[in-house]
């Protein structure tokens, strides 16, 4: 239920043209051409205006305009609306943005309760190529500790990347993984993880505020709904995972990770590497929760019977670095030591990795 006074028009406005510009450098045309027309409808006064001009908190955070291209995104795959799904990008490569958002703006005028019903959750984007920058911190840890592994995944959503130890993986440089499997790739600059390291997965768990079931045929349709509409390649990986994690069962607890970690870390297996870790997660959670996660690894690091790694695959700036920061980090702090090491730096969707060199580990601090 929507609470508070609403945002100023200007402020969604400057919004949807900011994430416009976001999704057109992150490769997506067709998204960026769908946003800002919706920026120009919400300032006329149009159904835009409508369903989210009264829109009660920072449209930023809540990501709108993702929640908002997700909506028409469902609709045009679930076939609801069979006019915006002749226009979009799985019908016809050589869409064109008007016809588009003139479908699209009918839709939204047509069936506002259902789309301000989808805009109620906020998105879940669980992007399956960011594996591969985790890949990396698992196997440096697999190397360092030569122990078998258990895996807390907190802020997993569907649980797409619980079972990233059984994808492919491929750059021009170096491969690893599975033959035939859920096949990730990206540019990967700079020196190889140590792909010679031997990775042993013992266990997995994961959890997540509001889990989506991929068993679900609606909640897996809003999830791939999420994915940009002209980036067929993530929507191939989306399915190849999704089908990869319905095979083997995946489970997702419904916890909040604070108090998940708080009650899970203290009992972990005394001879295996715990290892918790999350990607593109920790920017969401309250400043309090997240002082609560990093406190409860901390402490369980210094007290616990077995060794512990945080791998994180973040922005910079909820790290700790520059406020202004558009990096993401691959980060790993072990125990007992505290050691925290970068291993590279990405992009949210981790379309490249730069990876670093040797390093001076440094101090975890807070």
């Amino acid at each position: 239920m929507r609470t508070g006074p609403a945002v100023t028009p200007s402020v969604l406005r400057d919004h949807f043209v900011e994430q416009a510009a976001i999704c057109e450098a992150y490769g997506s045309p067709f998204t960026a051409r769908l946003l800002e027309r919706a920026g120009r409808d919400l300032a006329a006064g149009g159904p835009v205006a409508e369903l989210v001009g009264d829109w009660p908190r920072d449209p930023r955070t809540d990501a709108l305009s993702i929640r908002l291209a997700g909506a028409l995104h469902a609709a045009a795959l679930s076939g609801r609306d069979r006019a915006l799904a002749a226009e979009y990008p799985a019908a016809r490569t050589d869409w064109d943005a008007e016809a588009v958002w003139r479908a699209a703006r009918a839709f939204l005028a047509r069936e506002r309760d259902w789309a301000a019903a989808f805009l109620g959750f906020p998105p879940q984007t669980n992007e399956t190529r960011r594996a591969i920058a985790l890949l990396a911190g698992f196997l440096h840890l697999a190397e360092r500790f030569e122990l078998p592994i258990d895996t807390l995944e907190i802020g997993a959503s569907a649980g797409l990347l619980l079972c990233w130890d059984r994808f492919g993986y491929q750059t021009r440089t170096w491969s690893w993984g599975l033959p035939g499997a859920a096949v990730i790739d990206t540019d990967w600059r700079g020196p190889p993880p140590p792909t010679g390291a031997k990775l042993r997965v013992r266990s997995r768990a994961a959890c997540d505020v509001n889990p989506l079931d991929l068993r679900r045929p609606d909640e897996r349709l809003r999830l791939r709904s999420y994915v940009w509409a002209d980036q067929a390649e993530r929507l191939a990986r989306f399915d190849a995972a999704a089908a990869l994690a319905l095979e083997s069962g995946v489970t997702v607890e419904t916890a909040d990770a604070a108090a998940w970690l708080e009650e899970r870390l203290p009992a972990r297996a005394p001879d295996a590497l715990t290892v918790v870790y999350h990607s593109v997660f920790f920017q969401y959670p309250r400043q309090a929760t997240r002082a609560r996660i990093a406190a409860a690894i901390e402490r369980a690091g210094r007290e616990g019977p077995a060794p512990l790694a945080w791998l994180r695959l973040e922005p910079e700036a909820v790290l700790g670095g520059p406020r202004e920061s558009v990096r993401f980090l691959i980060d790993v702090i072990t125990w007992p030591g505290g050691e925290r090491k970068t291993l590279g730096v990405t992009d949210g969707h981790a379309r490249f990795v730069d990876a670093l060199g040797p390093q001076i580990p440094m101090p975890s601090g807070r």
